[in-house]
């Protein structure tokens, strides 16, 4: 053999006998930390009530933005003060809501009901 090709027969093993030296590098998984932006969007668009909703959606970007940049501890708070606002909203605004429901139910028909009862009353005793 030529002094070439014994050197490239060589390549694939080990000159020396001792031990293998390995690099271990620890890659931290990235946190999911949840900024809860598309149900303040809704709270948002339909439960505003007093702009808790959009103050909601206003932590939820600022949470995204903490995320981003790599801030893990302040997109966790503002990602809780945002969960907490959404469900103040919500609850807030499924209230309201039930409310103006049963407010027409209770109060509005009986009125509509007797005024119209009392106009063909009118019109039959004239």
């Amino acid at each position: 053999m030529i002094k070439g090709e014994q050197e490239m027969a060589n390549w694939g093993t080990p000159q020396s006998p001792g031990p293998v030296v390995s690099t271990v590098v620890n890659i931290q998984p990235e946190t999911a930390v949840p900024d809860h932006i598309v149900w303040s969007l809704f709270n948002t668009l339909f439960f505003n009530y007093c702009c808790l909703g959009f103050v909601a959606f206003a932590y939820s970007v600022k949470s995204r933005d903490r995320k981003m940049v790599g801030d893990v501890i302040g997109a966790q708070s503002y990602a809780s003060t945002a969960k907490s606002l959404n469900i103040a909203a919500l609850v807030l605004g499924l209230l309201g809501t039930i409310g103006c429901i049963v407010l027409l139910v209770v109060v509005v028909l009986p009125i509509f009901r007797y005024s119209t009862m009392q106009a063909q009353q009118n019109r039959g005793g004239s």
